[in-house]
């Protein structure tokens, strides 16, 4: 593998791009609402007179009215420019995920290439803004924390005591079927980088730095993220890929300076001897 592969996927992920377009696109609504309201009060103010114009403070008052429409026209092409920025950001970052999960299935034995599928879109649904719910009213207010289908909590414990028994591969299989039944749940990143430790322990290593890969691309913000990103670019060293292991142990630090993944990554730099 090449040092552009992944220069990296680590465009990687950009955190919650999908959100960022969606507040994007409901402030270039906004920002259009309170343009159309100011055309109607300066039609209301032309249409009422000088002694309209001389109780919204005379003939200026129509000047402040055209600094104020130049203005939200400027804010307007910003929010634009900002949310086509983030179109490609995001199609980029995709894209070199799909480009090192392809590589990784190369490395390891018995995969099938045909079977990887189309990559998710990184941070979530497609970047536009129909695919994005306004957020709430109070938008200081903590999310809700997702809930728990029936059974999550005892497929979970099932797949981690089979673990625990040594039988990784198995675990393994657990972990997968975990997170492809519960889908977004509270379990599910945790799910997914034991799925990378179990495939670890089974001495699959390309597996595991695919599953650390999934797991981080799933939820590049969550709280497993930080872990997953470390594992992946320690495994990656593991392969032989240095260049790739070191630009992924550099965004560690990069995008969680204060979480301990970030020192643990900094320690394996020294070891493969990063530049």
């Amino acid at each position: 593998m090449r040092a552009v592969v992944l220069s990296l996927a680590l465009g990687l992920a950009a955190p919650a791009f999908g959100q960022d377009a969606g507040t994007l696109a409901d402030i270039r609504a906004e920002l259009s609402q309170l343009s159309a309201d100011l055309q109607g009060l300066r039609s209301e103010l032309v249409t009422s007179g000088a002694p309209g114009l001389q109780a919204a403070g005379g003939a200026s008052a129509l000047d402040r009215m055209n600094t104020m429409e130049a203005a939200l026209s400027r804010l307007t092409a910003r929010a634009e420019a900002l949310e086509n920025r983030i179109n490609r950001v995001v199609s980029d970052g995709t894209n070199r995920l799909g480009d090192l999960e392809f590589r990784l299935c190369e490395l390891e034995p018995g995969c099938d290439i045909s079977t990887i599928g189309q990559t998710p879109t990184l941070g979530g649904a497609p970047v536009t803004a129909a695919a994005v719910t306004a957020p709430a009213p109070n938008a200081t207010a903590p999310a809700a924390a997702p809930s728990m289908a029936m059974n999550e909590q005892a497929d979970f414990d099932r797949a981690k005591g089979v673990l625990g028994q040594g039988d990784f591969r198995g675990a393994a299989d657990l972990f997968a079927t975990f997170a492809q039944t519960y889908p977004g749940g509270p379990l599910t990143a945790e799910a997914m980088f034991l799925r990378g430790e179990a495939l670890q322990q089974a001495g699959d290593l390309p597996g595991a730095a695919r599953a650390w890969l999934e797991a981080f691309s799933a939820e590049p913000q969550g709280l497993r993220a930080a872990d997953s990103l470390l594992m992946l670019g320690r495994s990656l060293g593991d392969l032989g890929q240095q260049v790739e292991a070191c630009a992924t142990l550099a965004e560690v630090g990069i995008r969680f300076p204060g979480a301990p993944a970030a020192g643990q990554a900094a320690s394996a730099m020294q070891g493969l001897g990063c530049q």
